[in-house]
């Protein structure tokens, strides 16, 4: 049996510093078969509210936009204790029920979500570049600012 090595396979000081890290995803969410349910006042103001209240669990999104039938979102998780899965399973929930309230029935969400983790402000500006221009090439609104279910809840740097 070979010596230990006094060298590991994955040093102390990186794993130690992404235990400390909150993760940053970009998120995007879309509706079952792609139906038009979520680009509407009351829609938004559900999302808006289910954010606002996930702070309390050190959830924070920061800007987002809200497409007919798919949503996107950049969201800061804490690094203990809710996992990102989890937490976009509560908003699917909490938000189908809003769904359902407005007369929409179920399905409402197609299978699981995709999600990227951010790595750097380069590619956390391009992802918002092309998530602002999504109204814009859906022929939407003229104007990204035109369109009224986008914004940011909390600031999120790197």
């Amino acid at each position: 049996m070979p010596p230990e090595s006094p060298y590991p396979r994955r040093p102390l000081r990186l794993k130690n510093r992404a235990q400390s890290l909150e993760p940053f995803y970009f998120v995007t969410l879309n509706t079952f078969k792609r139906a038009s349910l979520l680009g509407n006042d009351g829609f938004h103001r559900g999302f808006l509210d289910f954010c606002n209240k996930a702070m309390a669990f050190n959830v924070a999104v920061g800007r987002y936009a809200i497409m007919p039938d798919h949503m996107h979102l950049f969201v800061r998780m804490p690094p203990e204790g809710m996992t990102l899965s989890r937490w976009i399973g509560s908003l699917k929930s909490v938000l189908g029920r809003n769904l359902l309230a407005a007369g929409h029935s179920r399905p409402h969400w197609q299978e699981g979500f995709f999600d990227h983790l951010m790595r750097s402000s380069e590619s956390y500006g391009e992802k918002w570049r092309y998530v602002q221009q999504n109204p814009v090439r859906a022929r939407l609104c003229a104007n990204p600012e035109d369109w009224p279910f986008q914004g940011e809840i909390v600031p999120l740097r790197f």
